[in-house]
Order: C-alpha cells, then sequence, then structure tokens
C-alpha cells in the first residue's frame, strides 16, 4: 500500500508527456486527411483515359471536395464548440473513409457520365464529412499545448500534408501502377475505419485523461492551455452571455476583427500551393513535363519531404523566438513572411526546361511555403477560448475556398493556353499576396476577447 501510495505521488510530481502522445495521434490522421483528399490527384490521369475526362471537367471534380469543405466548415465548428473534438473528430474519420471507399466501385456504374456524376457526388460528401479535422486539430492543440510550444504543435499537424506526399504519393502510384486505381480507394478507406476507432480509444480532455500527471496538467494550464474548454480567466459575469450567445452574433464578432480577418484571408492564399500540390501538381508532372504517373508520383514526394521539412523548421524557429523574448507577433511573422516570399520561386519553372531545375524550385518553393504554415498556430494563439472551433472553422472556411478556385481556375487556364505557364503565375502571385496580408492587415497578434451580448 505504501508503494502504491509513493508510486502515485511520484507520478503527480512528475511532468508527464502525454500531450506527444496525442500530436503523435492527430499528426498520423492528418496525413491519412491528405492522403484521401490526393488519391484523385494521383489515379486522375488513368481515371480520364477510362472516362475520358478534359482538362475543365477534372478541375470541377478536384473542386467538389472544397464545395462542400467550405460549406461546411461553420456546422463543424458549432458541433466541435457543441459536442467536443472526441466525438465530432471520430464520426469525420469514419464517414471521410467511407465516402473514399465508395468511389472505388464507380466504375461499376457503366457509363462514363454517371462514373462523373457519382465521383463528383463522392468527392462532394468526402468534403463535407472531413470539415471538422483542421478546426477539431487546432482545438485539441490549443487544449494540450502552452503556447511556447503550440507553434511546433501546430506546424507538425500541419505538415501531415507533406509528410502524406512523401509517404501515400508513391504507394498510390505503386497501386494504380499495379492493382489499378480502384485499390487506392479500398486500401484507404479501410484504414480509415481503424483510425476512427483508435482515436475514440485515446483521445480525451488533459483534465480527464488518465495518464496525465499534475505538473503536465499545471505546464499546459499555466502556459495558456484550454485544459477543459475554458481557463481561470473566464469568470461567472462573462461566461454565460457569451456561452448563451447565437451562433451568428459569435461570427460576427470574429469576422469584425480585423486581425482575424487577415489572417483568415491569408489562409486563402496560402492554400492556393496546397491545393495546386494536391490537385494539379502530379499532372503538371504527367503532362508538362512528360513523366509516367509512377515517375510522378516519386518525383511528387521530393517537393512533399522539403515542404515537411520546412514546416516542422517554421514552427521551431517560431516558438524559439518566443523562448529568446521575443513578441507573439515578431516570432509568428518573421517565418511566415520570409516563407512565402521564398514560395514565389515557383514562377521560376515557367523559365528553365531541364528536369531536375524545375523540382529543385518546386521543392524551394514548397519547402518556403511549410515555413510559413503558420496559421493553424496563430487562429490557436487568437481565436477566443469560448469560440476555438467556430473561429477555427472560419479560418478553414476562408482556406479551403482556394479549393474551389484553384483547381477550376488551373483547368482554364490550362484548357485555354495549352500551357502551365499562366497558373504558375496565379500560384506565385497568391504567396505574395500572403505577406501583404500578413504585414499590413494583420497588426498585433494576441488573444481576442469576445463581448458578451
Amino acid at each position: 500500500m505504501e508503494m502504491s501510495r509513493t508510486a502515485s505521488a511520484a507520478h503527480v510530481a512528475r511532468r508527464t508527456k502525454v500531450r506527444y502522445a496525442i500530436l503523435l495521434l492527430i499528426f498520423l490522421i492528418t496525413t491519412f486527411n491528405y492522403a484521401d483528399r490526393a488519391t484523385l490527384s494521383v489515379t486522375g490521369s488513368a481515371m480520364r483515359a477510362e472516362f475520358g475526362f478534359d482538362a475543365i471537367r477534372m478541375g470541377y471534380i478536384f473542386s467538389a471536395f472544397s464545395w462542400a469543405y467550405v460549406l461546411s466548415q461553420l456546422p463543424a465548428g458549432w458541433l466541435l464548440d457543441r459536442f467536443g473534438a472526441r466525438r465530432v473528430y471520430a464520426a469525420s474519420i469514419f464517414f471521410w473513409s467511407l465516402f473514399t471507399l465508395l468511389q472505388s466501385a464507380i466504375g461499376l456504374l457503366g457509363s462514363a457520365a454517371a462514373a462523373v456524376t457519382a465521383l463528383f457526388v463522392l468527392r462532394f460528401a468526402m468534403g463535407a464529412a472531413e470539415s471538422p479535422a483542421f478546426p477539431a486539430n487546432a482545438k485539441v492543440v490549443a487544449s494540450w499545448f502552452p503556447t511556447n510550444e503550440r507553434g511546433t504543435a501546430s506546424a507538425i499537424f500541419n505538415s501531415a500534408q507533406y509528410f502524406a506526399a512523401v509517404v501515400f504519393t508513391p504507394l498510390m502510384a505503386w497501386l494504380t501502377h499495379a492493382f489499378g486505381w480502384h485499390m487506392v480507394y479500398v486500401v484507404m478507406g479501410v484504414t480509415g475505419f481503424l483510425l476512427a476507432l483508435t482515436w475514440l480509444k485515446v483521445m480525451k480532455n488533459p483534465a480527464d485523461h488518465p495518464g496525465v500527471s499534475r505538473a503536465e496538467l499545471d505546464y499546459i494550464e499555466q502556459g495558456g492551455g484550454v485544459i477543459n474548454g475554458q481557463t481561470k480567466a473566464r469568470t461567472a459575469t462573462t461566461e454565460k452571455p457569451i456561452e448563451q450567445a447565437g451562433g451568428w452574433f459569435l461570427v460576427r464578432q470574429l469576422l469584425s476583427n480585423r486581425m482575424l480577418l487577415g489572417v483568415y484571408l491569408a489562409q486563402y492564399c496560402i492554400n492556393v500551393l496546397t491545393y495546386f500540390f494536391l490537385t494539379w501538381f502530379p499532372i503538371y508532372l504527367v503532362q508538362a513535363r512528360g513523366m509516367t504517373i509512377l515517375q510522378a508520383g516519386l518525383v511528387a514526394s521530393l517537393p512533399a519531404i522539403c515542404g515537411f521539412s520546412g514546416g516542422v523548421l517554421g514552427g521551431i524557429l517560431s516558438d524559439g523566438l518566443i523562448r529568446r523574448g521575443h513578441s507573439l507577433t515578431v516570432a509568428r511573422k518573421v517565418p511566415i513572411v520570409g516563407g512565402m516570399l521564398l514560395s514565389v520561386c515557383i514562377i521560376g519553372c515557367n523559365y528553365v526546361s531541364t528536369d531536375w531545375v524545375v523540382v529543385a524550385l518546386m521543392s524551394l518553393a514548397f519547402f518556403g511555403k511549410g515555413i510559413g504554415a503558420l496559421g493553424w498556430a496563430v487562429v490557436a494563439d487568437t481565436s477566443p477560448k469560448e469560440a476555438l472551433g467556430l473561429s477555427g472553422a472560419i479560418f478553414n472556411m476562408f482556406g479551403n475556398v482556394a479549393g474551389i478556385v484553384t483547381p477550376i481556375v488551373i483547368g482554364y487556364l490550362v484548357a485555354k493556353s495549352g500551357s502551365f505557364n499562366g497558373a504558375l503565375v496565379f500560384v506565385g502571385l497568391n504567396a505574395l499576396l500572403t505577406v501583404f496580408s500578413y504585414l499590413v492587415i494583420v497588426r498585433d497578434i494576441k488573444r481576442v476577447e469576445l463581448r458578451p451580448r
């Protein structure tokens, strides 16, 4: 009995590191999230050959995911704040995996027109199912990590998009080459079901997790973590009116804040680069650079490795600046502005003909984009504690409008000009707009306090 009491006291006194296990889990889930989004970019060339898609129709099919993803963001944010990340995220993973699996069967419909319609509908449904994912990630990071670790944590889960490309683009290209495009959707769908069960088993709020010591809980809370959906700073006089406020009342407050609006707009511009990479990049390598599907899958992993490295480095750099005494504004803006300026080099691909130089420029551009992709850390730093899910949803809604615009704009540019040159200029200019947004629109980066009704 005495030994048990001593062990229990040691556990309370020792600062555990359960938050890193939670981060690993959301990193893995986000990796599969992005791999599922990118299935069509890898299988697209084979499906175009089978069903006869032209570039414009392909652009609209690519955009189907983002139409639903954007339209579902506000309901997803409300659900997260109302029911919590554990239950909502589990349902999200299950349903997006189901819709991914169903895409494997569109060839059974007989006609090309029916297959195109079914693919659009299933991509649309998958977008709605995935809508809670990133707001949930931001909510979990805001709960489990103090401010001086939040940049790195957010950068790590956000860099999963590149890790997905490093691991799954070659894998999906090989599956397409060896077994046909159908197998890609089967493998990804079944794996997603297993992830949903894992999430339900592992995830809890910090205050409720049996593995968290009192020392770790105090470290998170004293550093600004929202350990149980609220902090000690919220008082009884302000909590009730805010919690009873309608959703549109909160939305109006968030959208009327200049700093948050600048952050939201910048995420749209950053995601133009993301969606170019997720949709048209492998097709660019096949059509504009003459590579095979298998070669494109392997080559696409190189910029992804650079993006992943830049993403982790950006978070470490930002949190390091905070620990050295720099303000939150400086610590977040320096990597974002510097990284996005570096991304503009993607336009240089229009002026070179050697494939390895193109790959080098793409890799440099995505390295810069990775460094600058700290938007989710900024959202976790600045969103009102009472509306973390809703603010993250608005941020994600703005960002993923780029998922609607980018594939369609590029589809038209490619169809009309027969070249990707205009598409790369479009992507590079959006990197510059990100810099403008953070330098001109966003001023001081700080936590927003909501006004009671």
